[in-house]
């Protein structure tokens, strides 16, 4: 008599997930701590929220479990079901965000504010989560596997679809901070803006010089951050660190610049 919500929150687990197995071998050892809670339906009832541990329930075969119900409407039922696994903080970024998505815009429930009030997020957090659904599939990907942190993530929300690969590639590798995220951005886009299109047969070569360039200057970046570390040394070794940073630095700019005409000569 008991069914899936018709508004699920978070991805159906595969039978052979270790974390099916897991929470398994919790309620078998110590019991269902924490009862479900269902709602009256046709012809029976429907989870609100547990749906994970009445799975497990019942591969366990179990035939009875605690469970509190409530007569609640679909939006209400929703409300508590996100609230639910949002206090768990049982759903990862994009799982979250498409459960706002739908709130707000397939089902119509109310704004962010609105939505934000009910759960206990403010208005940008939920706003925030929501642009994460721009990227594209192997971005959220990244995110889900956190290899791509959401603050990192939403630096990529306004870059041209063609440089958005290229920067993750480069974010992930480097660990690259917000601030060093924004500054590549700028540099790219400007870099982006200088040349036109380029024809088919060059598009390998100028790829490749792309990312030459952004490679740059995330090492620039990185030298940047290593002069302002080296104020903070011994006034005797100060001086010869900076300046032999300082020259590093001008040998990258230099680097920069010779790939930046070769980038040139691939767009001709």
């Amino acid at each position: 008599m008991i069914k899936p919500s018709k508004f699920p929150i978070r991805y159906k687990l595969p039978t052979n997930s270790p974390e099916l197995a897991n929470l398994k071998s919790s309620i078998r050892e110590h019991g269902l701590l924490q009862p479900i809670v269902i709602r009256p339906v046709d012809h029976g009832f429907e989870i609100v929220a547990g749906h994970r541990r009445f799975v497990a329930c019942k591969s366990l075969r179990w035939r009875f479990i605690p469970s509190k119900i409530r007569d609640l409407s679909d939006k209400h039922a929703y409300e508590i079901q996100l609230t639910e696994n949002i206090q768990r903080k049982s759903m990862d970024p994009i799982e979250e965000a498409e459960a706002y998505q739908k709130y707000v815009n397939e089902f119509g429930w109310g704004g962010v504010s609105d939505l934000g009030r009910k759960i206990g997020r403010s208005e940008e957090y939920v706003s925030h989560r929501m642009q994460l659904l721009k990227l594209p599939d192997d971005v959220r990907d990244r995110i889900v596997h956190n290899d791509l942190s959401v603050s990192q993530a939403l630096e990529l929300t306004n870059v041209d679809a063609s440089m958005k690969s290229d920067l993750v590639d480069e974010i992930v590798s480097n660990n690259l901070t917000v601030k060093q995220i924004r500054v590549m951005k700028r540099k790219a886009q400007k870099e982006r803006d200088a040349y036109k299109p380029v024809p088919k047969k060059n598009s390998k070569s100028l790829s490749l010089a792309k990312k030459t360039v952004l490679t740059l200057r995330i090492s620039l970046s990185r030298i940047d951050d290593l002069i302002e570390d080296a104020h903070g040394l011994d006034p005797a070794k100060r001086v010869d660190m900076i300046k032999f940073l300082m020259g590093l630095r001008l040998q990258i700019h230099s680097m920069i610049d010779e790939t930046i005409k070769f980038k040139k000569t691939c767009s001709q």
